[in-house]
């Protein structure tokens, strides 16, 4: 399998895609069991989403009111209500039969309507939580369960109910479902535990990140007596050309949890203290943050039974529990979801007024529910785990595994495709998010079965979406089941793509392999080789040479191999494909020559994808060098390891953190950087007439400035010897100025304005770049 298709190892993603392989064909075949004790039986631990939480109160006699008429998208629907007075309140709650759309909560005439899709199931129960009065203990608060009539609460596939008489916010709910038993025939339902609303907007559990404290048992609610948040009237969407942008990967909770980020505690890792820390970001120059997961997700997913990784956290976040709330425990103080909510919308309008879009790395390619051999069921699995998951029908029905997390998300079938939409659409509209990067896209591109789709309807419907056509929507175009489609993504003209292929060749040039000469023009060029089809323009292929998997840009110039054993795994998880040099000496020195070398190395990283035509991502730290210690695969470390170091920064911010953002910055003040086309034989002079030597490491080319004769120069030496570099004449009435050379010591490493070239010759000091301006 092509490296890059290794490269992105979500939490439970133990190895390669053939570990993962391997995992799948020896999970041993689970048979259908007694409904009473599946949970026990398949492992499902109380308290770990299993089992029955609280004090449950059924209600088997309900007595006859009205008759009422109830409309909706299902058609005109005659309903009964029954009615049931709670125990312990003063809440009378009336049933009637509701209506199918929308699907999860909403409000109607008649109070508020529940919907849930199960095409398999027999029966449904809806589970009521309320608040009472004095009490504080949440596990010792009655559920109130309701069982749906499947003659009068359900139409088609959909089962739904009104319920008058509730709060319009504050209460949790989820559902009961049961169904065959049949696990050769794909079903996993189980009537003891209660299960997540697919549709919830908002998800009640746990309120501290990382803390085993409080209810894990993940609930729905809601919020309909809230004002609706205030964007400001003069608020505006940054809008930014795709040309424009400068993308920076990182994670809400690792850029402010560390104690260095020097805010209150109580804020530290929340969406309030990411405001708090955007003039940095301004600094920097970026102007689109890719924020990893903030959909719900279970960071405490591998303390659920003993296994070597039991005393790590999720702090990547790739273990969705749902797809339409933001992540509880994100919010300041314990806060909670409605807290979240709220303060990921005020993030994204600090976000917006600096001018920097929000994109948002998205996981519809797999969930939290595990795999057959450790189920942990939550939602999906237990709702109809035939229709939403992939399933082997030759192997006894168990899950496929295509994400390498142990399942996959059944994308392409009508009801699962219909959901990621609705959840995309969910977050432009009431999250003003402005893109979305699709992890293990490839996923996306498979059929029912897992083969792969020519036309996959997701894919294109997602381009299609009315709501989602002013968001930019970036591929991970691989998957752990060797789909790698880098170049050959299906986009509809709109899709973007990580370019893997960018980010192997140019750390395979910059660390002084031989015969990629050839590569790195193409490379920079904006990879025609890989996007010029039909409608495509540069700004599909995102370059990069660092993200959020893998080695960190200073460990790619300070280690040869990964050092992985605090993982717990062995050292058998992460990538062995990472094309790095540790410039002499592996991880830590004090060798002071070792040290430049990696600082030009680095620097030597960052100019070449910053003057590449396409568009730019970088990681989260690279500003000053953060290290995780060789970790290349470092999801489950909630310290110092992942979390942005502020003291740092500080100690670099006028070496190493300078020269990352004046290159940003001479980026974007010079659009021949950024073309919206590929670039023609006239936009490009190569000083080079010896290609097919496999031996030479050292390239040079001018970009021409057609507009204003503002030609830009560029070389770069990967030989460990000097190379006397003829300069070519400047244009007509220019001069060149230099503004990089990687081998200077700061600040003369990058000077903004440029330093008068004299002489038509340059000696380029081995592993280093040079960048000419050509000025008046």
């Amino acid at each position: 399998m092509d490296s890059a298709a290794s490269t992105n190892r979500s939490p439970l993603r133990p190895a390669a895609a053939a570990t993962a392989t391997a995992r799948r064909s020896s999970s041993s075949v689970r048979p259908a069991l007694p409904n009473r004790v599946a949970a026990s039986r398949l492992g499902v631990a109380p308290g770990c989403g299993g089992g029955q939480f609280g004090k449950a109160q059924r209600f088997g006699s309900l007595r006859s009111t009205t008759a009422r008429a109830q409309t909706g998208n299902a058609g005109r629907i005659v309903t009964e209500e029954r009615e049931s007075a709670m125990a312990g309140t003063e809440m009378p709650l009336k049933y009637s039969s509701g209506k199918a759309s929308p699907l999860g909560v909403s409000q109607v005439e008649s109070g508020l309507n529940f919907a849930i899709f199960s095409q398999h199931a027999s029966s449904v129960t809806l589970c009521i939580k309320l608040p009472e009065r004095g009490t504080k203990d949440e596990e010792s608060e009655k559920v109130v369960e309701f069982a749906l009539d499947c003659q009068k609460n359900k139409t088609g596939d959909i089962w739904h109910v009104s319920v008058e008489g509730l709060p319009t916010s504050g209460v949790l709910y989820g559902y009961r479902v049961n169904g065959p038993q049949g696990w050769e025939q794909g079903h996993r339902f189980d009537s003891n535990i209660i299960l997540l609303d697919p549709y919830a907007k908002l998800v009640s559990g746990r309120n501290y990140f990382g803390l085993d404290k409080g209810p894990s048992q993940p609930f729905g609610t809601y919020d309909f007596d809230s004002s609706p948040f205030d964007w400001g009237a003069d608020y505006q969407l940054p809008n930014l050309p795709e040309t424009d942008l400068v993308i920076y990967e990182m994670n809400v909770r690792a850029f402010t949890a560390d104690e260095s980020s020097g805010l209150d505690p109580a804020v530290r890792g929340s969406y309030l203290g990411f405001i708090d820390k955007i003039p940095h970001l301004l600094e920097l120059g970026v102007n689109a943050v890719e924020l990893l997961p903030v959909f719900e997700f279970d960071e405490l997913e591998f303390k659920r039974y003993p296994n070597p990784r039991d005393h790590m956290v999720n702090t990547w976040g790739y273990s969705t529990i749902n797809f339409f709330a933001p992540m509880t425990r994100y919010a300041s103080a314990g806060g909670g979801p409605l807290a979240a909510s709220r303060e990921l919308k005020q993030m994204v309008k600090a976000l917006h007024k600096a001018g920097i879009e929000v994109i948002l790395d998205v996981v519809y390619n797999h969930t939290n529910e595990a795999d057959d051999a450790n189920p942990y069921v939550t939602s999906f699995r237990g709702i109809d785990n035939k229709v939403y998951y992939m399933l082997d029908p030759k192997n006894n029905s168990q899950l496929l595994n295509f994400s390498g997390c142990g399942n996959t998300l059944n994308c392409n079938h009508p009801v699962v495709m219909e959901l990621v939409l609705d959840s995309l659409r969910h977050w432009v509209k009431e999250y003003h998010i402005d893109g979305f990067r699709f992890d293990l896209a490839s996923v996306l591109c498979r059929g029912p079965d897992g083969s792969p789709l020519d036309a996959p309807p997701l894919i294109r419907e997602i381009a299609k979406d009315s709501v989602l056509s002013r968001c930019k929507i970036i591929a991970e175009p691989w998957d752990c089941g060797g789909l790698y489609l880098v170049g050959r993504f299906p986009n509809w003209d709109r899709w973007a793509e990580w370019n893997g292929k960018y980010r192997d060749d140019l750390r395979r040039f910059i660390k002084g392999d031989p015969g990629m000469k050839g590569v790195l023009a193409t490379r920079v060029s904006g990879s025609a080789d890989l996007y010029q089809v039909n409608q495509r323009k540069p700004h599909h292929g995102v370059n990069f040479i660092i993200a959020h998997d893998g080695f960190t840009l200073c460990d790619l110039v300070s280690y040869n191999l990964k050092h992985n054993d605090a993982n717990g795994e062995g050292g058998r998880d992460g990538c062995n494909d990472n094309f790095s040099w540790n410039c002499g000496v592996e991880g830590e020195t004090n060798d002071s020559n070792v040290l430049a070398l990696r600082s030009r190395q680095m620097k030597n990283f960052h100019v070449a994808l910053m003057i590449s035509q396409g568009t730019p991502m970088m990681l989260m730290g690279d500003e000053y060098g953060h290290t995780r210690y060789g970790n290349n695969n470092s999801y489950g470390h909630d310290t110092c390891i992942n979390n942005f170091q502020w003291g740092q920064l500080a100690e670099r911010r006028y070496g190493h953190f300078r020269f990352f953002s004046e290159m940003i910055k001479f980026r974007q003040n010079h659009p021949i950087l950024k073309r919206d086309r590929f670039l023609s034989k006239n936009d490009v002079t190569w000083h080079e007439d010896c290609w097919d030597n496999l031996e030479s490491k050292f390239l040079a080319f001018t970009i021409h400035d057609h507009n204003s004769g503002g030609d830009i120069y560029l070389a770069f030496n990967a030989h460990d010897y000097s190379v006397d570099a003829v300069i070519p004449p400047a244009p007509q009435q220019k001069h060149w100025n230099r503004v990089v050379d990687t081998n200077l010591e700061s600040p003369n490493d990058i000077a903004p304005e440029g330093v008068p070239l004299t002489g038509s010759g340059y000696r380029i000091a081995p592993f280093s770049s040079i960048l000419l301006k050509a000025s008046p």
